[in-house]
């Protein structure tokens, strides 16, 4: 059983940055490539980016390429995910998740994951 926490989000201005972090506990974590999701009110929860477990490859949504970026570092047991150039569109409550699957690869549909974090918001004021 693996549990997930993030932290980081907060309210920022349209043009700033913020940093997410999902720190994990009760597993390996390298058995687990992580993923980011988000949900805004009233939308269904979509892909933000994922990274497989060594690191080596990662995936983004298109909304969010050249604007975030996801990182990892499996001593710590964390997965980070930088955003820049935040818009109000980027408002949501974003989810850490972790997958259990083989090296090299990424999944961007949430049912593919197995755990979940409670989430953090993240508001985007214009």
């Amino acid at each position: 059983q693996v549990q997930l926490e993030e932290s980081g989000g907060g309210l920022v201005q349209a043009g700033g940055s913020l940093r997410l972090s999902c720190a994990a506990s009760g597993g390996t974590f390298s058995s687990y490539a992580m993923g980011w999701f988000r949900q805004a009110p009233g939308k269904e929860r979509e892909f933000v980016a994922a990274i497989d477990r060594s690191g080596d490859v990662t995936n983004y949504a298109e909304t969010v390429k050249g604007r975030f970026t996801i990182s990892r570092d499996n001593v710590k047991s964390t997965v980070n995910l930088q955003m820049n150039s935040l818009k109000p569109d980027d408002t949501a409550v974003y989810y850490c998740a972790a997958d259990r699957t083989v090296h090299g690869i990424v999944h961007i549909t949430s049912l593919s994951y197995d755990y979940w974090g409670q989430g953090t918001q993240v508001t985007v004021s214009s």
